[in-house]
């Protein structure tokens, strides 16, 4: 028999067997009455739990770990709005800068190595625009989000305007992503996901980069703006 058909049907088989044990379990109310208990230890251990969220995100950036997208989201669930907005920019941005220093100062010759064909481009971007560069790339990202923070760390730019340029670039795309997360928190039921309020949301995450993108392409086309100038 075929290896890949003999691994498909196999695969059928597991996802038939979870679905029959634990089927029952992967429900909406079942869902929100987990989301109810941590939201109940959250309250309890308010501090400790913001700080575990604070590190944990802090180290999924710093790492490059994939699932940060998802874990904004979460943390919108749990934390609500404004406390996750303060706990994922502050937690993204130094996550960040700490991949940018272990960039420039450990890992300089395997970044070099490893993405050096992309380097020119955000050589020529940073000599051209300066730190503006880094804040367009922030607000609507060319390359992934590490290779940004990886990439960065061999060009001339100081860790301190660097952390700074990011935390303001990457504050309007975090908020649009936790904005969704507290909508996706407040359904109650299927037809919640079709709610307003949660489409807008939604629509919002696909409408913004082109937004962002408008604007950025505006404020290039106008030296003054981007010179900070009146």
């Amino acid at each position: 028999m075929n290896k890949k058909l003999l691994f498909g049907l196999l695969l059928i088989a597991i996802i038939a067997l979870l679905i029959t044990q634990f089927g029952d379990q992967l429900t909406l109310e079942n869902a929100k009455a987990q989301q109810a208990q941590l939201a109940l230890s959250i309250e309890q251990n308010f501090v400790l739990a913001a700080a575990l969220y604070f590190f944990a995100y802090l180290a999924i950036t710093a790492f490059s770990i994939p699932g940060a997208a998802v874990v904004t989201l979460l943390g919108a669930a749990l934390f609500g709005f404004w406390t996750s907005l303060v706990l994922v920019s502050f937690a993204s941005t130094l996550g960040a800068t700490l991949a940018f220093l272990s960039s420039r100062f450990l890992l300089r010759d395997w970044v070099q190595r490893k993405f050096g064909d992309k380097l020119s481009a955000i050589n020529q971007g940073v000599e051209k625009d300066g730190a503006f560069y880094l804040f367009s790339l922030r607000l609507l990202p060319v390359f992934p989000f590490f290779l940004i923070n990886l990439l960065m760390g061999l060009t001339p730019i100081t860790a301190a305007r660097f952390y700074l340029v990011s935390q303001i670039g990457m504050l309007p795309g975090t908020a649009v992503y936790l904005n969704a997360g507290t909508q996706l928190a407040q359904i109650e039921s299927l037809s919640g996901i079709v709610s307003p309020s949660v489409l807008v949301s939604f629509a919002l995450l696909g409408v913004f980069p082109i937004v962002a993108k408008w604007i950025m392409a505006k404020i290039k086309h106008n030296p003054k703006a981007s010179n900070g100038e009146a």
